[in-house]
């Protein structure tokens, strides 16, 4: 694999960082446009109307429409911004590790910061036994470092400090901040779908009651199309994001260490039970060492491998071996 330096990386991702936010935006206008011409097209299907007039009429709502469109995902981007470290909590079932809980903990990842002239981040940890770990945040206030019980339990100094190394590479290479900008727009749309799907639901239920508004139906299947199409576009943005990611991470590991074979064998561990019961959002699980639900199970071959968030465990353990 091609050595990609550190400067590299977080130049890469910064770049990433900035071109998500240019193309969200631009995704979210192009669909309020797309909704706008599909619900003229529908309700002048039995007219003879002409495509100009067509186009005049769904610009004409498109203008009125998107400033309330754009102010309305804005708030809803700035809260998700700057509230990400307890949304993320709250999908993981973290929460905050006092120093005097385990001062092993601590003493290890000082250590680690210290080498290597960073800034101490949060530590957080998940009552659960088995073995993960994940970093988060935007900013040097919000950094975190997240284990598992499990993960510092079962594994000795060598391999959780390897562990821990690899998640400050992460918030080193500023893979943290790429990430938690994907999971923001991810969940934009997914909250939008969900709230057309329940719009359509209660409407049909009232229609049974009262056969009408057939019309606000339509409506609200419309827009159900386009955030479904929405959703499907910033999946594809997330997936954009490399997952030489994780590679890059255990090699910052190994050179933060000096000892990759501790993270191979940390690797082997986790890799027999990473299941976090908490963690449900596909997401949120990208955030993960290894991916805490069915997909670490998979062979990551054909489709599954297409669409996964991470490497096979099994390749990233060869190559540590072969450092």
């Amino acid at each position: 694999m091609q050595y990609i330096g550190i400067q590299t990386q977080q130049s890469r991702n910064n770049f990433r960082s900035l071109l998500l936010l240019l193309l969200f935006p631009c995704l979210v206008i192009g669909l309020t446009y797309l909704f706008c011409f599909l619900l003229h097209l529908l309700a002048y299907k039995d007219d003879s109307m002409d495509t100009g007039l067509l186009m005049d009429y769904s610009t004409s709502m498109f203008v009125h429409l998107i400033p309330y469109v754009i102010g309305g995902v804005l708030i809803w981007f700035l809260i998700a911004y700057f509230a990400n470290t307890s949304i993320i909590n709250s999908a993981t079932g973290a929460r905050p590790l006092e120093r005097k809980e385990n001062k092993r903990v601590y003493n290890l990842v000082e250590n680690l910061c210290m080498s290597q002239g960073m800034t101490m981040p949060k530590i957080n940890i998940i009552d659960d036994d088995s073995l993960n770990a994940y970093a988060s945040g935007i900013n040097k206030n919000s950094y975190t470092v997240t284990l598992s019980k499990g993960i510092i339990e079962k594994l000795n100094d060598e391999e959780l400090e390897a562990v821990i190394a690899h998640e400050l590479s992460h918030i080193r290479n500023h893979d943290v901040r790429l990430l938690i900008i994907s999971i923001v727009f991810v969940g934009i749309f997914s909250m939008i779908a969900q709230i057309a799907m329940r719009s359509v639901y209660y409407s049909s239920l009232t229609r049974r009651r009262n056969d009408k508004g057939n019309g606000a139906i339509l409506i609200i299947l419309l827009a159900m199309v386009v955030a479904a199409i929405g959703y499907f576009f910033a999946i594809l943005m997330r997936f954009a994001i490399s997952r030489k990611r994780e590679y890059l991470a255990d090699a910052g590991s190994a050179e933060m260490t000096k000892n990759p074979l501790a993270l191979a064998s940390a690797l082997r561990k986790i890799s027999a039970d990473p299941d976090i019961e908490a963690v449900k959002r596909e997401d949120v699980a990208q955030l993960f060492i290894q991916h805490p639900g069915k997909q670490a199970k998979s062979a990551l071959s054909g489709l599954s491998g297409l669409f996964a968030t991470h490497p096979p465990i099994e390749k990233r353990i060869q190559i540590l071996e072969q450092f």
